[in-house]
């Protein structure tokens, strides 16, 4: 049995617990009752931990607590979404209660878990049972009463995961929604994955690998020396992968369009993602055609052409490996000239959450300095926003999540920012920031002002229509996948096969009878035409209202309606 661990071993607790989660959080995603396409919580805890993987991979350590403190530090700033806040907020006690210790032991490990639990639950400001913190203390509290009994590390640990699975069990009793849908806790579940990835660590259980390219992938780099350049039909080795904007994407149309400008195709797809490999001459056009199925996240162009030339003539191939070089070097250059913080030029600047080229538009007409492009389905970490708050040229920086998910993580810039105020705004979708912008007067003071936005975005309901993600039975709706969902003021209000119909039920609803003022923001995947059809609708439905259409470009909302 491990009595007791140094740096080094921490740090790969850490970086096996990363793993484990990273391997589990599709199973954790499942766990989310509510069938709206969302940034899940086990892709948020997964991230929000990775974050501290990747640092404590970089660095070694000479005390369990200075890496403890990096790899809270790097949470905190990886943090996405609610459970990733609290995760990091975990960690930060974790870090704070054995902050001077060069090893641990069970006692330790008690103590830091102990500390952990207090940070969370001072941090948010009503906690509920049946959830991740539930998890956690009841895990504490365990760890403390075997640590007195038997002061080794990994019998601490392996007893605290035992309790908090009893604890994660009960959650089902604890909270009616988990009851009727039969699950536990999704945060509680993530919790206990990473903890045991840290036991099976010190017991020297293999850690999970991370997703493999499926057998028949192409090598990272062609095989220069075994063809000529005359020999290459196609010049580029293009790879590339999309983050898929809904789960259900087919791909067969663009599978025929690659095999017709190129060949040595391979598509490997998951869930969330699919990765491209084509040899092809129009890459540019490759690209371009990929975005129609989500959004790109990462490329590779090698010319094998000029590489082969290279090759033959004996000199350095350039390839995308020289890209680190380059790319150091231009930062260096842009570090020069411009500075990464932006020094006050005026007393208020604005930074906003939203996804779509439209809502980015309104934001930027309203003033906003910032945009970060985010939401439902892509929570930002605190990193992001922190980021743009910094680039802001304000004294003080209003902060408009736009989302329930990203409050939190909004928050946590409030005490990392240095040099500039940070007054987050607790809007829950993009029509209550747009109605706080609407309410801006940089001739206020900071209070009347946060008073006067405040308000503004109080007074807007928003509806929004989706569809269902996964089947569920939820809120007295037997839901099927693929289902229109409409959801008023975040609540389900109503579901159907037929889009029409579900847009007449909404419109006749009292938010929307009673309202003055009506904007509809039309998502990427409906056209003007069915935009204005549906405006048409909501305007015969709702005759004391003026309502607008705009086009907002959110991915997964086909209309997001705002009501006043």
């Amino acid at each position: 049995m491990t009595q007791t661990i140094d740096a080094a071993a921490f740090q790969q607790m850490v970086i096996h617990a990363a793993a484990s989660i990273n391997a589990e959080k599709q199973q954790i995603n499942d766990l989310n009752v509510f069938p709206v396409p969302d940034g899940d919580t086990g892709t948020n805890m997964s991230l929000t931990i990775g974050a501290a993987a990747t640092e404590l991979k970089k660095n070694q350590y000479a005390t369990v607590g200075l890496a403890a403190k990096a790899a809270a530090s790097a949470l905190l700033r990886g943090a996405r979404g609610n459970s990733g806040v609290i995760l990091s907020l975990l960690f930060r006690g974790f870090a704070k209660g054995i902050k001077e210790c060069e090893t641990i032991d069970g006692r330790d490990l008690a103590i830091a878990l102990d500390f952990g639990v207090a940070a969370a639950y001072k941090a948010v400001m009503k906690p509920a049972e049946g959830t991740i913190l539930t998890v956690s203390r009841m895990a504490a509290a365990r760890a403390a009463g075997a640590a007195r009994e038997d002061n080794c590390l990994e019998s601490v640990l392996q007893a605290a995961i035992e309790e908090g699975q009893i604890a994660l069990d009960n959650t089902i009793n604890q909270n009616p929604v988990l009851k009727k849908a039969g699950v536990v806790d999704a945060g509680g579940k993530g919790f206990l994955v990473i903890l045991q990835g840290m036991l099976d660590e010190i017991r020297g259980v293999p850690m999970p690998q991370s997703e493999q390219e499926e057998e028949s992938a192409p090598a990272d780099k062609a095989d220069f020396a075994a063809m000529a350049a005359e020999d290459i039909t196609f010049a580029f080795d293009t790879v590339f992968i999309v983050r898929k904007h809904t789960e259900n994407v087919d791909l067969e149309p663009f599978r025929k369009y690659l095999n017709s400008i190129g060949d040595s195709l391979v598509i490997g797809e998951d869930d969330e993602a699919f990765k491209v490999h084509v040899h092809t001459n129009i890459p540019g056009e490759a690209l371009t055609e990929a975005q129609k199925y989500g959004t790109l996240e990462l490329a590779k162009i090698e010319n094998m052409r000029t590489q082969a030339d290279d090759l033959a003539a004996g000199k350095h191939v350039q390839s995308t490996d020289d890209l680190e070089a380059i790319e150091a070097e231009l930062e260096a250059g842009c570090a020069q000239s411009e500075p990464v913080k932006a020094a006050p030029e005026k007393k208020y600047g604005y930074v906003a959450v939203c996804a779509g080229a439209g809502l980015e538009s309104v934001f930027k007409d309203l003033g906003v300095d910032g945009v970060i492009s985010g939401g439902q389905t892509m929570n930002p970490s605190t990193e992001d926003i922190l980021k743009e708050i910094d680039k802001t040229p304000a004294e003080i920086v209003f902060v408009l999540p736009n989302n329930k998910n990203i409050i939190m993580s909004a928050q946590q810039c409030q005490r990392l920012c240095e040099d500039k105020k940070v007054v987050v705004l607790p809007t829950k979708t993009v029509p209550q920031g747009i109605a706080a912008m609407l309410a801006v007067d940089p001739d206020m003071d900071e209070d009347a002002m946060t008073e006067a936005m405040t308000e503004a975005f109080g007074r807007v309901r928003t509806a929004e229509i989706t569809y269902a993600a996964r089947n569920s039975d939820f809120g007295g709706f037997a839901i099927q996948q693929g289902d229109y969902l409409a959801l008023l003021e975040h609540q389900l209000f109503g579901t159907d096969q037929d889009l029409d119909a579900l847009l007449n039920k909404l419109a006749q609803s009292e938010e929307m009878q009673d309202a003055e003022f009506i904007s509809v923001f039309y998502g990427e995947d409906v056209n003007e035409e069915q935009a204005q059809k549906a405006a048409d609708l909501i305007t015969a439905a709702c005759p004391n209202a003026e309502v607008s259409l705009l086009p907002g470009g959110q991915p997964v909302y086909y209309y997001m309606i705002s009501a006043e």
